[in-house]
């Protein structure tokens, strides 16, 4: 009598130990007592600056793609694109509790 394949990989599989982890687990904080990172105070000036900047950009990128549909490759595309990136990044940190 021949044992099928498989019962001898879960007889295998069952002698294997359990995988534990060995994070330890995180200790319960009141959310009262959860320390806030304290930021500096936001230039209400240099967030509207950089907000138009931002919105300036963004409304060249259409025009641009249609000159790369056209076979066109505006130059300065992809430092526009980076611009538009860092500047989202800027105001979402700056502007996030």
């Amino acid at each position: 009598m021949r044992h099928p394949w498989y019962l001898g990989l879960v007889i295998a599989c069952s002698l294997l130990p359990a995988q534990q982890s060995h994070r330890r687990p995180l200790p319960d904080i009141p959310p009262e007592n959860v320390p806030t990172v304290q930021r500096g105070a936001v230039d209400p000036a240099r967030l509207k600056r950089e907000a138009e900047e931002l919105s300036m950009l963004a409304q060249s990128v259409p025009a641009d793609v249609d000159k790369l549909a056209k076979g066109l490759h505006p130059k300065d595309l992809d430092e526009k694109l980076k611009r538009i990136e860092k500047l989202s990044k800027q105001l979402r940190r700056d502007l996030s509790p």
